[in-house]
């Protein structure tokens, strides 16, 4: 089955990323669809942790916030929103966050406050809520975006999220022990950080992406790896499963949720 969407392509490659025994920081939209598709398919003991404080949970279809009953429902148990962060985020209880942002930079820094200038914005974006505490404490970060000039920019209006700061060790500079963003996952391609500088390069194009559709959609000059390999397209299970999952809760909550 080759019959597959660049959204599709992106969801499946991060839910591959993910390992059984991860306890995994979920957001909503596309970090949970990957995290819920890795659940039904390769890392069925995943555990899945939502904002609101749900443990364990297993909805079986995608929330439409953190709110959503289907988290509390189908979690292990329920804690304080207070106890979520002091306790299992900051305590380092969680292996992977998965994060999204209206801007992100070379080093993997992420913006959801302002575009323009802070006191005069062009436009007010919802605000970091909980990412920048997820951002630094989880022990590795995937990030999740779709690529395009307005998103992906030579320098961010403001810094919501740490990634790799101005790169190399200037994350550990700023007393912050955890990897950051290992990561990158996009509609065209795979992005890992550089060793030494912590620029993300590319390590993976998915199938039929060229080097000039990801270079064109980035506002820095894109880095390729000495050796990029091609994304393994999405198996007949994987399609099925994702699609599946979004047509219940397409069904449930009476609207799309492809996000």
């Amino acid at each position: 089955m080759s019959d597959f969407t660049p959204t599709e392509m992106m969801t499946i490659a991060a839910a591959r990323a993910l390992r059984n025994d991860d306890v995994c920081f979920v957001g909503i939209g596309a970090p949970s669809a990957a995290c819920n598709l890795a659940r039904l398919t390769h890392a069925p003991d995943i555990t899945l942790i939502y904002e609101s404080g749900t443990i364990g949970t297993a909805p079986n279809v995608l929330p439409l916030s953190i709110g959503d009953g289907e988290l509390c429902e189908t979690a292990l148990c329920t804690v304080s929103v207070p106890e979520m962060f002091r306790y299992w985020l900051q305590g380092g209880r969680i292996t992977v966050g998965f994060l999204g942002g209206a801007q992100l930079d070379k080093y993997g820094n992420i913006n959801t406050t302002v575009v323009g200038d802070y006191h005069k914005p062009k436009v007010r974006l919802p605000g970091g809520g909980g990412a920048p505490e997820i951002a630094i404490s989880c022990g590795e970060i995937f990030i999740t975006m779709k690529q395009s000039l307005r998103g992906f920019v030579e320098k961010l209006d403001f810094v919501t999220s740490l990634g790799h700061g101005k790169g190399g060790n200037d994350r550990a500079a700023h007393g912050v022990a955890t990897k950051g963003p290992t990561r990158l996952i996009t509609d065209l391609a795979v992005w890992e950080p550089d060793p030494e500088t912590k620029e993300f390069t590319v390590t993976s194009l998915h199938p039929g992406v060229t080097r000039e559709m990801v270079a064109g959609t980035v506002g820095w000059t894109a880095r390729f790896a000495d050796a990029v390999a091609e994304t393994p397209a999405p198996t007949k299970e994987e399609l099925e499963v994702l699609r599946d999952l979004h047509a219940r809760t397409k069904a449930a909550h009476g609207g799309g949720s492809d996000a």
